[in-house]
C-alpha cells in the first residue's frame, strides 16, 4: 500500500514539477513553431498528444521497449513540433515511468543500488553534457544524428538476445571494489539468486556514451542501460531490467534541468504526453496477459526504422 501510495506522489510531483519550472526564456522565441495553426483551438494538440501518448502507452509494454525511446522520434517525425521541445518532454516522459516503477523495483530487491550508483553518477553528469550539445548543436545536425541513433536502436532490439542468468566466473577488481554483487529471490523457483559483474571498467566507459545520448535526444536510455548491464557486465536479465528503469529517473533527472532551464518543456506538451502514457501502460499490463508481444515488438522494430529513415531525411532537407 505505501509503494502504490509513493508511486502516485511520485507522478503527482512529477506533474507539479513540470508546470511550475517550464520557464517561457527560450521557448518564447519559438512558441508559434512548437503550436503551429493557430487557427485551432488551444486544447487541439493536448488532445491529440494524450490520444497517442495513451495508445503509445500500451504498444511500449507490450514491445518491452520504453516509451522515451518511442515518443522522440515518432512525435518529432509526425508532428509539427520543435526538436527541442520534442525531446525535452521525452525526458520527463521516461522520467515518469521511471519514477513510478522506482518503488516497486527497490522493494522486490530487483534495482541494486551498488550496481545503480557508480553508473549513475558516469551518466548523469554525461548526460547534462550531452543536454547543453544538443541544444547547442543546429537542428538539422541533431536530427540527422536523432536518425542514426534511431535506425542503430532498431537493429539492436532486433539483434540482441537478452541472458536471463549470465555465466560470470570470476568478477573483476573494480566490480568487487565497487561491490557490484548481491542477490535477489526468484519467485518461479522459489531459490535466491546470486549474481556479480565482470567487464566493470568497459560497461562503466558505455555508460558515458549512453548518458551523452539520453541528454542529446531525449530517448532516455532504458534501450542501452539493459544490454550493456546483462550481455556485457553480467548481471541478471531482471537486476538488468530493475536497474535500468531505476537508473533513468537519475540520469534523466540530471538532463530534464537543462531543457527546463532553457525553457525547452511546455506544460501544454508534457502534461498530456505523460498522463497518456502513464494511462496508456496501465491497460497495456493487462493486455499483455493475452497479447502476443513478439509480434507487437517486431512491429515496433518496423515503425523505429521508419522513424529513424524519416529523422535523417528530415535532417538532410530531403
Amino acid at each position: 500500500m505505501c509503494a502504490r501510495l509513493l508511486q502516485r506522489i511520485n507522478v503527482m510531483l512529477l506533474s507539479v514539477f513540470v508546470w511550475l519550472y517550464a520557464c517561457p526564456g527560450f521557448a518564447a522565441e519559438q512558441v508559434a513553431e512548437t503550436l503551429p495553426n493557430p487557427d485551432k483551438p488551444w486544447w487541439f494538440w493536448p488532445l491529440v498528444l494524450l490520444v497517442f501518448c495513451f495508445i503509445l502507452g500500451i504498444i511500449a509494454v507490450l514491445a518491452g521497449v520504453g516509451g522515451g525511446v518511442l515518443y522522440v522520434p515518432l512525435v518529432s517525425g509526425f508532428f509539427p513540433f520543435h526538436l527541442d521541445f520534442v525531446r525535452g518532454t521525452g525526458l520527463l516522459v521516461a522520467l515518469a515511468g521511471a519514477l513510478a516503477a522506482g518503488p516497486g523495483l527497490l522493494r522486490r530487491n530487483l534495482a541494486d543500488l551498488r550496481l545503480a550508483l557508480p553508473v549513475a553518477l558516469i551518466a548523469s553528469a554525461c548526460a547534462i553534457l550531452g543536454a547543453f550539445l544538443g541544444l547547442a548543436l543546429p537542428t538539422n545536425i541533431v536530427q540527422i544524428c536523432l536518425g542514426v541513433t534511431i535506425i542503430l536502436i532498431a537493429l539492436l532490439l532486433t539483434f540482441s538476445k537478452n541472458v536471463e542468468r549470465p555465466e560470470v566466473k570470476k568478477q573483476d577488481f573494480i566490480g568487487k571494489a565497487l561491490g557490484m554483487s548481491g542477490f535477489y529471490f526468484e519467485e518461479s523457483t522459489g531459490e535466491n539468486v546470486e549474481w556479480k559483474t565482470h567487464r566493470t571498467l568497459l560497461g562503466l566507459f558505455l555508460f558515458i556514451i549512453i548518458g551523452i545520448m539520453a541528454g542529446m535526444f531525449g530517448l532516455g536510455a532504458g534501450w542501452a542501460n539493459v544490454p550493456v548491464l546483462n550481455l556485457l557486465m553480467g548481471a541478471p536479465l531482471k537486476i538488468a531490467v530493475g536497474t535500468s528503469k531505476f537508473l533513468l529517473s537519475i540520469t534523466d533527472t540530471s538532463a530534464a534541468w537543462v531543457y527546463l532551464n532553457k525553457g525547452c518543456v511546455i506544460p501544454l506538451m508534457a502534461i498530456p504526453s505523460i498522463v497518456g502514457l502513464m494511462l496508456g501502460s496501465f491497460v497495456g499490463v493487462r493486455i499483455l496477459a493475452v497479447a502476443k508481444p513478439k509480434i507487437i515488438r517486431y512491429i515496433v522494430i518496423g515503425v523505429l526504422l521508419f522513424a529513424g529513415v524519416k529523422a535523417l531525411l528530415k535532417g538532410l532537407g530531403i
